[in-house]
């Protein structure tokens, strides 16, 4: 009796030791949620220098910096109804108090409307300005009233090193108003832009820029606009640590002239030039520069008295003035000259260095405004030449006052 008593106990005290076993989790968990308190806060104290600089220049830039939406129209072939689809995003800087946005060209390429949004989420309709498709630069105009942020700060380009700490701010993937930050990782970049042409003088930056974010600002750590950011270089179509940004000098340049004229006039010599040709019908002289082929009348280089190449009645070719310098700078090819023109107004007055009569002379040159479209410095198949001897051997340079009998 007494062993079955025993061994009754035994059992009951293994089964109540099982099931308070199993319950143990449920019951710490119990006793833990009655303990249970928000841990104590650890004071960080004061943030970095340099975390309070980025968040200043955040803070001061953000304003300036808008969120560009597009659309386009599109036409249903069953039902011919045209409705208006989205088509992209960007991003894009206060100019002036006016209401001008400053974004690149092929943010608002091929669309029928655009539409900016503020930081503050008001939204506006954009109508564009003008626009230099060349340059990846456009201006769009919104009915901002007084109540509207600050324009942008602007920096200059020109003395930028590499090296320098730079902030990018835009609307990647559509992910408005984000900041990255990064480095300047190289100046003077040339990339083909999207109509062919390339795109001269850029920023190189390691700071992520991904689509959405075209047409928003580079920064410095000064708070000023120092780019516009343009492209990246991807195999992916993602960010892989090259951006590129249209400097703030060029668009400095030719946002006025957007604003002014509706598209970008740029300041023009009047002459026809080609590489190819220089070289060759130079070749021996020991000179090296741009031979003026021709000089278009009532241009700036026909007002200075600068002559173009010439065929005798005997045939013989007289090479006009060869453009060494201008205003103290090498020019040795059409680009280079395009170039120098490029960073010149409407009206400047430059100083050519030419090769004239196997003498040097310099020639002061007040530009002129180039057509549409044009550059100033025109290739030779605008000509219309005879065939040209090509051979500096059977070439003469003889003054160039004798009689033109041909050319275009």
């Amino acid at each position: 009796m007494h062993a079955f008593r025993l061994s009754r106990f035994l059992f009951w005290f293994a089964v109540f030791f099982l099931i308070a076993l199993s319950s143990r989790p449920w019951l710490e968990r119990l006793f833990i949620s009655y303990e249970a308190q928000p841990r104590a806060v650890t004071p960080r104290g004061d943030l970095a220098a340099d975390e309070k600089t980025t968040i200043e220049i955040f803070e001061a830039t953000n304003p300036t910096v808008v969120y560009i939406t597009t659309t386009r129209r599109v036409l249903d072939l069953w039902t011919r109804d045209v409705t208006e689809v989205p088509r992209g995003t960007g991003s894009g800087v206060i100019w002036d108090e006016r209401g001008h946005i400053v974004t690149n060209y092929h943010v608002i390429a091929g669309v029928q409307s655009a539409h900016v949004r503020l930081a503050d989420q008001r939204t506006y309709d954009a109508v564009l300005v003008g626009a230099s498709p060349d340059d990846d630069i456009a201006v769009l105009r919104i009915n901002l009233d007084e109540n509207g942020p600050a324009p942008v700060a602007i920096g200059t380009s020109r003395d930028l090193k590499v090296g320098q700490k730079v902030f990018a701010i835009g609307n990647p993937f559509g992910l408005d108003y984000t900041l990255t930050t990064g480095v300047i990782s190289a100046l003077d970049r040339s990339i083909q832009g999207e109509n062919g042409k390339p795109i001269d003088h850029l920023i190189q930056t390691d700071a992520a820029i991904n689509p959405g974010n075209s047409g928003g600002p580079l920064i410095d750590s000064a708070g000023r606009l120092i780019g516009i950011n343009t492209a990246i270089f991807s195999p992916s179509g993602a960010f892989a640590g090259i951006g590129f940004a249209v400097p703030v000098d060029t668009v400095n340049r030719i946002v006025p002239r957007l604003i002014a004229y509706g598209r970008y006039i740029r300041p023009s010599l009047g002459i026809t030039a080609d590489d190819d040709l220089s070289v060759r019908l130079l070749q021996g002289s020991g000179i090296s520069g741009v031979l003026i082929l021709r000089v278009e009348a009532g241009s700036a280089a026909d007002r200075a008295g600068l002559r173009g190449t010439r065929i005798t009645t005997a045939g013989t070719l007289m090479p006009g003035d060869v453009i060494l310098e201008m205003d103290g700078k090498a020019v040795k090819t059409i680009g280079q000259l395009i170039d120098l023109l490029d960073g010149h107004n409407v009206g400047d007055r430059v100083e050519l260095t030419i090769r004239r009569d196997g003498a040097n002379e310099r020639v002061p040159v007040v530009l002129g405004r180039s057509a549409q479209g044009a550059n100033g410095v025109y290739m030779s198949s605008r000509l219309r030449w005879p065939d040209l001897p090509i051979n500096p051997a059977e070439t003469s340079i003889v003054p160039a006052s004798r009689q033109l009998v041909s050319g275009a």
